[in-house]
């Protein structure tokens, strides 16, 4: 009697409602079925061959897969038993607000199967700090993985989709007023990290569009503009003699080393290295 094909799955948590992850490892036919969410993944190795809304498709290890909400698909292992592959999902109305810069209601994915270097390395970058924020699920890790996934998204509607945000503006007042207000709301020990919605509902801008005009006035995100600000702090209390400890406690790292790599990878130098003589 034939075994069974290996499968090994997990659903992996995220910051946000109506978004969750999976990784899996699967040697399984899986019959056609579709979700009532967008899907955005990656196939880690093997390969496989699926039905879509465009016909069959083939992907393999280190190709993009897409799936719109109440596309039929399917898939199977293509040239080896196996496969594995890494996949978030997000609800229509969740895609919509997070994505949808342009303000059109709906967007749909023209390719269920993308090549994109630059894509592929974004959306590594966020699956990296989802990770990260599971391991240690604070304010900051949430909005790091907040800036990942809207990058991810815009550029997946930029180049993958019928809508196509509009183009960013430099709005340099606008601007300083959110850099004001990370200054002050999110800058300090036990200050709360205002999140993008948070910060770009003023503005009447879709988290999207701040996180672009941000990054084109100031010349960093507002997570990474945030931890040299704090880091900036931390430099200058210990400069002035506070203790590593300290330092890191009152300019809101979360520990002394988490201070000490961001101190490592802004200055090239350990916080120690600023310490009186």
């Amino acid at each position: 009697m034939a075994s069974s094909p290996a499968h090994r799955s997990r659903v992996l948590a995220t910051p946000w409602s109506g978004v969750y992850g999976s990784l899996l490892d699967s040697g399984r036919h899986f019959g056609r079925h579709w979700h009532d969410s967008y899907g955005l993944g990656q196939l880690l190795q093997g390969a496989q061959r699926s039905a879509s809304g465009r016909g069959s498709v083939d992907a393999f290890a280190g190709e993009l897969i897409t799936s719109n909400p109440g596309e039929v698909h399917d898939g199977r292992p293509l040239g080896s038993d196996s496969r594995r592959w890494r996949m978030l999902y997000l609800d229509p109305e969740v895609f919509a607000a997070m994505g949808a810069a342009s303000g059109s209601g709906t967007a749909e994915l023209t390719r269920p199967v993308i090549t994109d270097a630059r894509l592929r390395l974004v959306l590594a970058r966020l699956f990296a700090r989802l990770d990260a924020w599971q391991a240690g699920p604070t304010a900051l890790a949430a909005l790091a993985c907040e800036q990942a996934l809207l990058r991810v998204l815009g550029l997946l509607l930029e180049r993958y989709s019928t809508a196509v945000p509009q183009p960013a503006e430099k709005a340099a007042a606008e601007m300083a007023t959110v850099r004001e207000r990370l200054a002050d709301a999110g800058g300090y020990a036990g200050a709360p990290v205002p999140s993008l919605a948070e910060l770009a509902a003023p503005l009447g801008l879709s988290r999207y569009q701040l996180l672009r005009r941000f990054e084109a006035v100031h010349g960093l995100p507002p997570h990474a503009w945030l931890l040299q600000l704090r880091a900036e702090r931390a430099r200058r209390m210990i400069a002035s003699g506070s203790a590593l400890a300290e330092a890191a406690a009152a300019a809101g790292f979360a520990d002394q080393s988490h201070m000490t790599r961001v101190f490592a990878r802004h200055f090239g130098l350990t916080p120690g290295a600023w310490r009186p003589q």
